[in-house]
Formats: C-alpha cells, sequence, structure tokens
C-alpha cells in the first residue's frame, strides 16, 4: 500500500475516474480500532482494506489489483516507450535509487516509478499523490491508440506476472480495449481527504496522520461519482 488508489470505469460512455485514498488518515479498521489506512491492508490485506474503505466512506469496492513495482515499469515502457515528459520542479534523489534533476525530463518506466514515490516533496504526501494522478493521466493520453491495442497480450502477460488481483482476464482485456480506444475522454481524479476536510494530528502511538471529517469526504466521493449517473438522466 504505497499507493491507494479506487479506479471507477463505465463501459457504456468510456468515463474513467480514479480516487486517490491518502494512506496516512487515521480510520476506523474492523477489529483493529483507530488505525491509518494503509495499515488495514498489513492487518488483513485487500479484503479488511476493502472493508475498511467500505466501513469509513460507506464505498463498496468489488475488485482489486496489487501492482508489483516491477509491474508498473514494464507496463509503462511497453505502452510508452517513448517515456513521458514530465515538469520535475526540483532535485528529487532521496529514497528512490537514483536522481532526477530538475526541469523537463522525458521519463521511461523505472525513472518514472522513482518520480511518482519520491517521499521527500515540499508539499508532503500530498504532493506525491498529484505526481500519481499527474502520470496515469499522461499513460492513458499517450497510450491510447490501436498500436497500443496489439500489445494488449503482451500487457496481460505482464499483468499475470506482477499483478495480484480478483479481475478476470475477459474483463481485463475487454476494458483495457475500450481504454485504450477511447481518446475522447481524460480520467478524472479526486483526492480523499479534500481540502478543508482534515487536520494534522499526532497520536501518541500512531505517530502523523490526518483526522478526517467522514461526512464531508463520503459525501464529495458519493457526489463525485454519481455525477456522469445525473448528467445522463
Amino acid at each position: 500500500t504505497d499507493t491507494i488508489m479506487v479506479a471507477h470505469y463505465n463501459p457504456q460512455t468510456g468515463e474513467a475516474k480514479l480516487i486517490s485514498l491518502m494512506r496516512d488518515m487515521f480510520v476506523t479498521v474492523p477489529e483493529y480500532g483507530q488505525q491509518k489506512l494503509n495499515s488495514s491492508f498489513a492487518y488483513g490485506g485487500p479484503e479488511l482494506l476493502r472493508k475498511t474503505i467500505k466501513e469509513n466512506f460507506d464505498l463498496d469496492l468489488h475488485y482489486y489489483a496489487i501492482i508489483d513495482f516491477k509491474g508498473f515499469e514494464k507496463a509503462v515502457d511497453l505502452l510508452v516507450p517513448e517515456g513521458i515528459e514530465v515538469d520535475i520542479p526540483y532535485e528529487m534523489s532521496d529514497g528512490i535509487g537514483m536522481t532526477l534533476e530538475e526541469g523537463t525530463q522525458q521519463l521511461h518506466g523505472k525513472e518514472l516509478l522513482g518520480y511518482v514515490r519520491f517521499r521527500q516533496d515540499r508539499l508532503s504526501d500530498f504532493g506525491r499523490v498529484e505526481r500519481q494522478q499527474e502520470v496515469i493521466g499522461k499513460l492513458k493520453e499517450e497510450a491510447v491508440g490501436l498500436h497500443s491495442v496489439v500489445k494488449l497480450p503482451e500487457l496481460l502477460d505482464i499483468f499475470n506476472t506482477y499483478v495480484d488481483t480478483n479481475i478476470e482476464t475477459t474483463t481485463l482485456l475487454s476494458v483495457g480495449k475500450n481504454i485504450l480506444t477511447n481518446n475522447n475522454s481524460k480520467i478524472e481524479t479526486l483526492r480523499i481527504p479534500k481540502n478543508g476536510t482534515f487536520e494534522n494530528q499526532r497520536h501518541e502511538t500512531l505517530g502523523e496522520g490526518l483526522e478526517v471529517d467522514f461526512y464531508q469526504n463520503t459525501e464529495t466521493l458519493k457526489q463525485f461519482l454519481e455525477e456522469q449517473e445525473e448528467e445522463e438522466g
């Protein structure tokens, strides 16, 4: 749980949404009491994380995918062999096994993983979340096209090797094909907690974390996920 994201895809409209859940939120973990969100995975894997998200945000998830870092690198290099252009705000090196220089850079899989994992951000973990959403959005934009669709069998091989998921292969193939051929929409993103709905707190035993207004964030989640349905209605 280096990163926790919820993905929503509507096959009828081609609409894709991505929600980043801050891992340091103080939440109630079933049978374990107050903990940080990422602790739920450590205690009980994807099922306890699913229950924790349901308990705190009333968001019921049916599928999961645990993605290995190496799988991320290989998927990026397969889909966008020329790399992705990002604007690095300052030198990044601590904890990522490389040095990324300030300025506009064309990053490939390994470097891109370092870019999204860098922890010493001047915006703390919020900066990481922004970079992660930025990269996924650019990956989708750069990968769209028939040239990527023909790579789906190779992409599925990477998934089978580096991703632990309960999503059926046929579903992955169908969704992947739809996303890679739909160049009309961008991925909408949301971060939870949203601004103004949390405070930085220090817990006696859990350390630094985020004290969250669950009512406001649950309502924000519902609104974000229901927007398209309202527009269609």
